[in-house]
């Protein structure tokens, strides 16, 4: 069965190319002032659209600081790169803003892919499944180490897994994700959502602990029941600046109340 009984949340990719850090914040509190659930950031050193030498930030210093200019959303990365960061420091990292959050936040982590990040910051590159099985060595380290923190977390901190990778990244999901993030049109979701229930069962795992999440780019009226209908619960707008148009996300937010009643 696909869960559709999940409240619907709208979330905010709030990229930060292009933009001062003033209109940043500014923007992430006009989110929230709009309703959004929760507003992400990404963890790139570099633009990823636009002028590939434009203006950009670091996303966990970044994090830190929507810890204390926001005060209900919840916040994350979609989604931290694991090579950047030790495990242990990362679990570390993901405390702190936990608790200067309150409570509010969600620790996003993929494989990554971007190689000019990974050139230009003296990281070793590898392999995409190279950078899998990394991934897949860090998480139970991430998870260790927030067990053995002192103060512990506020709560247990929500993990999302960004990606799409059908043999490692959805098995990866089944074991370790309270959230999968993908993308793609409802075709490919419907796919993927078939082999993570199936990565599921394979390690004795109810499907539906497993919120899924997936980026979105056109009208919710057209786009939102057809991933409703295959289980979908958190749709995330992306925006990049200069300036940050909010108007594609005031539609989602608008049929999310609408959907919710």
């Amino acid at each position: 069965m696909t869960d559709t009984t999940r409240p619907i949340r709208i979330g905010l990719q709030l990229q930060p190319q292009h933009a001062d850090y003033r209109t940043i914040r500014e923007t992430a509190s006009a989110a929230e002032d709009l309703g959004v659930d929760i507003i992400f950031n990404w963890d790139h050193f570099y633009p990823l659209y636009g002028d590939p030498d434009g203006k950009h930030f670091e996303c966990w210093t970044m994090l830190g600081a929507w810890a204390e200019s926001t005060s209900r959303v919840e916040i994350g990365a979609l989604v931290t790169c694991n090579s950047y960061r030790n495990p242990e420091l990362l679990a570390d990292m993901a405390r702190t803003v936990d608790h200067i959050s309150d409570g509010r936040l969600i620790l996003g982590i993929g494989s990554g892919w971007f190689e000019k990040d990974y050139d230009e910051y003296g990281y070793e590159f590898g392999t995409a499944g190279g950078r899998l099985d990394d991934l897949a060595e860090a998480l139970p380290r991430i998870e260790s180490r927030l067990g053995k923190l002192n103060p512990a977390p506020t709560r247990k901190i929500p993990v999302l897994i960004g990606g799409g990778g059908e043999k490692k990244t959805l098995k990866l999901v089944a074991k370790h994700a309270d959230i999968w993030h993908g993308f793609g049109d409802p075709e490919t979701v419907e796919r993927k959502v078939g082999i993570l229930k199936q990565h599921c069962a394979d390690v004795g795992r109810d499907a539906g602990e497993i919120e899924i999440s997936t980026g979105v780019q056109g009208e919710p009226d057209e786009l939102g029941p057809k991933l409703r209908g295959l289980g979908v619960s958190l749709f995330t707008v992306g925006v990049g600046g200069p300036d940050y148009d909010l108007g594609l996300l005031k539609k989602w937010i608008s049929w999310r109340d609408a959907q919710n009643g």
